[in-house]
């Protein structure tokens, strides 16, 4: 039963480091004092300048890469409530313009780290099971603001999700919404609030009873509302929508998903680099 429950694992859409959701665990594990593990990479990069919705001039090659690689895990105190952890181990660079000129800025180590406690309400009817899931988070100041591209911001943030996610033997669905209050942090940090919303639909084509060997396959969409804010080099904040392509396949309790995602539409304040393409990569267990 553990194994097949453990299907869900990477069911929860991945996001960023702003995302206010859990991507560890949505349905798995689902008995008392169970706990899960995952390692997922990220990377994204961008070399496109924007003003407002328009590509802007970019003389200087203004570009940024940012590789991440999340350290997450859940522990079931109870079925219905859950501590989740995000442990972001960063490696960044960036070509900015200072004094008329291209100057390259780096920084790598421990981001922000970010604990949730899910407190969830599942339901079974014949042929489908599901959840809804209420999440308050908050971000840790755990990154330094020290390196020329700081990896942390200094601030204490607190956030709220709402989630709702149903499966049935051929047909997985995800929705998600959440808030972030972003709190000033230092070096003059200081990102807007945030809202967003994440939806996964897909489908199980493929699952073998005997060993719980399979895979699902799914569309990801994700819109992003941040206010008008500002890092260490300039202006941050705008609108975002993304999709792409979501693989996961499991073998009892270990699955893999990979997922590539562009951004759609973007609409930025002031002059910014584009969000990028995103691609993740991860693997979790459950126990």
């Amino acid at each position: 039963m553990r194994g097949i429950v453990s299907l869900a694992i990477f069911m929860l859409g991945v996001s960023e480091m702003a995302g206010a959701h859990q991507p560890v665990m949505d349905m798995a594990p689902r008995w008392e004092h169970g706990w899960g593990f995952q390692v997922r990479n990220e990377y994204r990069f961008s070399g496109e300048l924007l003003g407002g919705t328009d590509q802007a001039p970019n003389p200087f090659d203004r570009e940024r890469m940012v590789n991440t690689t999340w350290i997450e895990s859940v522990f079931t105190f109870k079925r219905e409530i859950r501590l989740t952890s995000k442990v972001p181990l960063i490696q960044q660079s960036r070509v900015v313009v200072q004094g008329g000129a291209p100057v390259n800025q780096s920084g790598r180590g421990i981001g922000d780290t970010v604990l949730g406690l899910q407190l969830k309400h599942y339901y079974n009817k014949a042929g489908s099971t599901g959840n809804f899931s209420i999440t308050p988070s908050l971000r840790l100041p755990t990154g330094s603001t020290k390196d020329s591209f700081p990896v942390g911001d200094g601030s204490w943030d607190a956030g709220i999700s709402a989630s709702f996610s149903a499966e049935a033997p051929f047909v997985y669905q995800f929705y998600d919404v959440f808030y972030w209050r972003n709190s000033k942090g230092k070096r003059g940090i200081d990102q807007g609030n945030e809202v967003g919303f994440d939806m996964n639909i897909g489908i199980h084509p493929y699952h073998d009873n005997l060993t719980n060997t399979g895979i699902f396959v799914m569309a990801d969409l994700s819109a992003r509302y941040e206010g008008r804010g500002r890092d260490t080099v300039g202006p941050t904040g705008g609108k975002r929508i993304s999709l792409g392509p979501v693989l996961v396949g499991y073998w009892n309790n270990i699955m893999v998903r990979a997922e590539l995602k562009f951004p759609v539409y973007q609409d930025v304040f002031g002059i910014q680099l584009s969000h990028g393409t995103d691609f993740n990569i991860g693997i979790g267990l459950t126990f």
